[in-house]
């Protein structure tokens, strides 16, 4: 063994032939972090210092080659400052670099995933093999950055100008045939043959079969585009990917302008331009929102691992309602490879929630995304059924009948009774309490709220909602369904509207008391929009659904009168009474037609201002500020109250609760974060501009107490 570190060891394969194996000891996967880098300094001296040496395969023994950066280390190194991050890029591109200048050829050789920082090391490698089930990508994007360590400079030579514009700005993993297709990769083999094949591929080059010299000048010299080519690519790039980012996420336009501004460069000059870019980048005030995302993401997939220790898998589910919704939990499970009973009371019904499951497969059909036998397979694990025959043979059950307390504790009384003992009961509600659904279950330490969110395929997020007699296995299980099918799952206690819906009703409120004093519901709509929610909160509604709003907003006036009783009739309540349900009828806020793809396309309504008369006031105008602070003051607030009232445990469940079930606009980090980037004093103090407006605009006395002693929810 020529070295053995903490995460990487050399050997020698043969006379002059080594091998550099990533094997993080203290970890199941191998990170670029500070303490690897400089390992990995280390070994390529220790390597360079080989006078024998003739080839060197780079690859790993954990079930990825390297997953990217320690994102942990990001923090501290984008607080330090652009000339501080610069100088940290150039240290890094120095062991990148040391790589790229061996004296011999080099291979990696990539299992699992390679990306951001460990697919710009396999840049520098001279050849790249890929196991057919690897993925390679860059994707710094989402976090607000762009590749810093040569990636933005090696690809587009490798690859060219087009191909490495969607790779970088998109920010997407891409799978083995598209890389080798691309030219990214030099040959793609089974898993079990990628040691051998990279092993080969060293061969081959210290035979002569390859041009290494030239490989490597390809990817130092300047892109091979004139100048009328260079335009054409870059600013016809320009125009779909500012389209694409939008104006809130500058990452993609950042890198498309470094690839640009470094067209003509060298590597050493390239390299400098983009780690001037990327210090830049890394210290405007949407990156540590997305890096925040990102790190409470992974927190809430370490709880979410720690309930799956310690529960059973779901291997047969149920669903009892057949609607949309019924249909929509049904397609996810047999999608993800559980079956799935959908159990109605009537076959129409059953016809729609298959109907539903059907319409979502044949998508990804068309999209590529499955092929036929595995469409038909997915379909086979929807079993439609009038009768409770099988259950007995049910793991968890979800309960999606209609939202009324009455209807949904019948069922749930019926269902339990043909269960097996250990099998969990779950409820798809929204708002109704779960304490109060357990009435009358024999087991309610089996029960707890499995609340998924409309479109059920699209939306990533499931309260899995603890009730008062809710035992830890009843969550722990349901967590570990609601993984299976691939959604991130909150553990939140018991309340009116649970988490999400808690804290989107004050976000109402304030919005209907603006119509109340004579704001125009379309200015709303364009405001919210431009500060960053992907639709206003008059669109949103009409999504919802008019009564579904009508009915939540009841359940919570009467769960927490002091602030969100409602004082007289509302607009919601106007058209609720009006029969304009939204989407789902075509009148709401707005009037809605199907599109050329089946989408609804929102129109004005001339007539609403008239509809509408006696519960708006007289039209005035509001500054787009005003609007802003009068619609997130009490959802900020709600949000903070949840965490005060321990309805979830820590500050990140709020955040990522509210962008995963809401759309929450990511670029602002979640609602405590974007208290914490306003300072909670300067957000207490525009409160109380307008504490006139009802206790949804009072900051609690916690909130005032860390503002006086300058605390912050996320340190």
């Amino acid at each position: 063994m020529l070295m053995e570190g903490k995460t990487i060891q050399i050997a020698a394969i043969e006379p002059g032939l080594y091998e550099l194996v990533f094997a993080n000891r203290d970890d199941s996967v191998n990170k670029l972090d500070q303490a690897t880098l400089g390992e990995l300094q280390q070994a390529i001296g220790t390597l360079s210092a080989q006078p024998e040496l003739r080839g060197l395969l780079i690859r790993s023994d954990r079930d990825s080659f390297i997953v990217g950066a320690d994102i942990t280390e990001f923090v501290g190194l984008f607080s330090a400052g652009p000339e501080e991050i610069a100088t940290a890029l150039q240290q890094m591109n120095a062991v990148i670099n040391s790589i790229e200048d061996l004296p011999c050829p080099t291979v990696a050789a990539v299992n699992g995933v390679a990306l951001g920082g460990g697919f710009e090391l396999c840049l520098a490698c001279d050849y790249r093999i890929m196991a057919s089930d690897a993925k390679v990508g860059l994707p710094e994007v989402k976090l607000g950055i762009y590749p810093g360590w040569g990636g933005t400079v090696r690809l587009p030579r490798l690859i060219g100008v087009d191909n490495a514009n969607e790779w970088i700005c998109g920010g997407n993993e891409q799978r083995a045939d598209t890389a080798l297709k691309a030219g990214a990769v030099d040959a793609v083999v089974a898993p079990e043959q990628l040691r051998e094949a990279g092993l080969d591929l060293l061969h081959r080059c210290l035979a002569g079969e390859f041009d290494i010299q030239a490989r490597r000048a390809e990817k130092q010299s300047p892109i091979r585009l004139n100048q009328i080519e260079q335009m054409m690519a870059f600013e016809s790039a320009k125009g779909m990917i500012g389209a694409k980012a939008g104006p809130h996420y500058p990452a993609p336009m950042a890198a498309l302008k470094t690839i640009q501004t470094h067209a003509n460069m060298a590597r050493d000059a390239a390299l400098a331009v983009e780690a001037k870019g990327f210090a830049k980048l890394a210290t405007n005030a949407v990156t540590p929102a997305l890096v925040g995302l990102f790190l409470k993401d992974q927190q809430i997939k370490r709880t979410g691992k720690r309930h799956e220790a310690d529960a059973a898998p779901v291997r047969q589910a149920a669903v009892l309602g057949a609607g949309i919704m019924g249909g929509g939990i049904a397609y996810q499970s047999a999608s993800r490879g559980t079956p799935i009973l959908m159990k109605d009371i009537n076959e129409d019904a059953l016809q729609l929630g298959l109907s539903e499951a059907s319409k979502l497969l044949n998508k990804q059909l068309a999209r590529g995304k499955l092929d036929g036998a595995k469409m038909a397979a997915s379909l086979a694990r929807i079993r439609p059924t009038l009768s409770y025959g099988d259950f007995g043979n049910v793991d968890l059950v979800v309960e999606a009948v209609v939202e009324n307390p009455a209807i949904k504790q019948s069922v749930l009384a019926e269902v339990e009774t043909q269960l097996p003992e250990g099998a969990i009961l779950t409820s798809n509600t929204s708002t109704i309490s779960i304490t109060q659904l357990a009435q009358g279950l024999k087991r309610p330490e089996n029960f707890c709220g499995m609340h998924f969110f409309n479109p059920v395929h699209r939306m990533p997020l499931v309260e899995v909602i603890r009730g008062e007699h809710s035992s830890e296995q009843a969550i722990a299980r349901t967590v570990t369904y609601a993984r299976a099918l691939g959604k991130t799952p909150i553990v939140v206690n018991d309340c009116p509207g649970f988490l999400v819906n808690r804290v989107l009703f004050p976000y109402f409120a304030g919005f209907t008391a603006l119509l109340r004093d004579g704001a125009d519901y379309r200015q709303i709509d364009k405001v919210m929009e431009g500060f960053g929610w992907p639709m206003g909160p008059a669109h949103l509604l009409d999504v919802v659904g008019i009564d579904t709003a009508h009915h939540a907003g009841s359940v919570l006036a009467e769960g927490f009168p002091d602030r969100m009783a409602k004082d007289g009739e509302t607009p919601i309540d106007r058209l609720y009474q009006q029969q304009r349900l939204g989407q789902k009828n075509g009148q709401g806020f707005y009037t809605y037609e199907l599109d050329r793809k089946g989408k609804p396309k929102k129109s004005i309504d001339a007539s609403l201002p008239s509809l509408l008369e006696g519960v708006v006031g007289p039209a005035r105008e509001f500054s787009d500020e005003e609007i802003i602070a009068r619609m997130m003051i009490p959802l900020c607030i709600e949000a903070v109250r949840c965490l005060e009232d321990g309805i979830v445990t820590t500050p990140a469940e709020v955040d990522m609760g509210l962008i995963y079930g809401i759309g929450f606009p990511p670029f602002r980090g979640g609602a405590l974060f974007y208290i914490d980037q306003m300072g909670l004093q300067a957000f207490c103090d525009l409160a109380d501009q307008y504490s006139g407006l009802g206790k949804l605009y009072q900051p609690t006395d916690t909130m005032r107490t860390m503002a006086a002693n300058s605390q912050t929810y996320f340190g």
